[in-house]
Formats: structure tokens, sequence, C-alpha cells
């Protein structure tokens, strides 16, 4: 929970207590993950389906893509705001915890 998992705006270290608990589009904006984006889609296939798309869609992971708010992803699934959050969070920490077993 305290390793570092990318970067704020600033070049400060986030790690993952920083961002659990808050509000939801901080999340994205503190982390602004710069857990490289090659790490993350080599694990994607750790994630279920619609944490896949929610992790695609919010980091712009598909060919030519962009990062979409958990707003816009929201309407293209036709689900809740905060469900994405849920879902993005869910995904982070399942990629995170790969992470951190790679690095043992």
């Amino acid at each position: 929970m305290h390793d570092p998992i990318g970067t704020d705006k600033e070049g400060n270290e986030i790690t993952l207590i920083d961002i659990l608990g808050t509000e939801a589009d901080d999340v994205v904006d503190k982390v602004q993950l710069k857990i490289e984006k090659s790490k993350i889609y080599r694990n994607l296939e750790i994630l279920d389906d619609r944490e896949k798309e929610v992790v695609v869609g919010r980091f712009g992971l598909e060919l030519g893509g962009e990062e979409r708010t958990q707003r816009e992803i929201a309407k293209e699934l036709g689900i809740s705001r905060s469900y994405v959050s849920r879902i993005e969070k869910r995904a982070l920490m399942k990629l995170y915890h790969e992470f951190y077993k790679a690095k043992r």
C-alpha cells in the first residue's frame, strides 16, 4: 500500500494509500498513472472484461486511443460514473498487486 504506483502532475510519487478514499475524479487527476502504459497493457489479462474496458478507456490504451473521463465511459457503458470509479479502483488494485508481485 505504501509502494509508489505512479506520479502526480508535479512529479511527486503517489502510493495506493494516497488515492484510496479520495474523490473519484481526484484519483485519475492525482495518479495520471505513470505506471507505464506498456506495463498496464501487458497485465490486462488479469482483469475481467468490464475492468479491462474501463482501464483501456481511462488510459487510452486502444489503438490511437485517447484518455476518456469516467463520465464518458459511464455513458458509453450505460452505468453510473460512481460505478465506473469503483470498477477502476478495483482494476487498479489488481494491477498494483500484479506489479508488486513482479518486483519480488
